[in-house]
């Protein structure tokens, strides 16, 4: 099943995205070419360059971050109230919709 959800570049571009249900947010920004999304760990939660700013509508379809990401993001200082790392979202019916910015390189 497929989930449509809007992508905003820095640039203020929006772009339609499309993610298979149960992959993850970055793999389906990443895999429709948005480069400014760097992911530079490949998700495993790591580094941090996949910042995201999730439409505050959303914030409670996803699920709370565990420690490791609230670290991570918190080595930011674009650190936001609806910041989440991309790679820890995992794609659902429930976000269809769901607009998402790319947050700024720290």
């Amino acid at each position: 099943m497929s989930v449509k959800l809007t992508v905003i570049e820095r640039d203020g571009t929006e772009r339609e995205v499309e993610g298979e249900h149960g992959l993850s947010l970055m793999e389906a920004i990443r895999g429709a070419g948005v480069d400014e999304l760097v992911a530079m760990c490949g998700g495993c939660c790591s580094c941090a360059t996949c910042h995201v700013l999730v439409d505050p509508a959303f914030a409670e379809q996803l699920s709370a971050p565990s420690e490791d990401e609230n670290d991570l993001l918190d080595s930011s200082i674009h650190r936001a109230e609806h910041s989440r790392l991309s790679c820890q979202i995992r794609i659902s019916a429930a976000l269809a919709g769901m607009t998402v910015t790319v947050a700024p390189e720290d």
